[in-house]
């Protein structure tokens, strides 16, 4: 099981766990804890990556202003979502907070073929695509 945008969730949660920061527990962090309580109860299980002519991997990205995330579907001929293969996500780190939105997009589109490679290989054919799908 996988969380999509894990790290953008429990970001407020994590600042008051770091030991040079005070807890200090406000609506913030409360929000976050019940948002990744939800998260964790409708949790979508991983496919098994499968190869062939017919299968299509697509891989959606988000550049969002607290963060990067992406998704890699695999769909097979007559489904409309696919099975989820993977998902990422991370907070930006140092400079990159302040790029640009195409900047941001084009961070969020290598980072997502760089990580979509690991999992169904540099051979297969992918297709990006500028969102996340709807998990529900």
């Amino acid at each position: 099981m996988h969380i999509p945008e894990y790290s953008q969730i429990v970001s407020p949660l994590c600042l008051v766990t770091c030991k040079k920061n005070i807890f200090q527990w406000g609506p913030e962090q409360q929000q976050a804890f019940a948002q990744i309580k939800q998260e964790i109860a409708h949790a979508v299980a991983l496919g098994l990556v499968k190869t062939g002519p017919e299968l299509k991997n697509v891989l959606y990205s988000a550049a969002k202003t607290n963060g990067l995330s992406w998704s890699l579907w695999q769909k097979a001929p007559g489904e409309t979502r696919g099975l989820p293969l993977g998902f990422w996500s991370r907070n930006y780190r140092k400079s990159k907070a302040i790029y640009t939105p195409t900047k941001k997009e084009i961070l969020v589109a290598y980072k997502g073929v760089q990580a979509a490679s690991e999992v169904i290989g540099t051979e297969a054919r992918l297709l990006l695509a500028p969102r996340q799908p709807m998990l529900g």
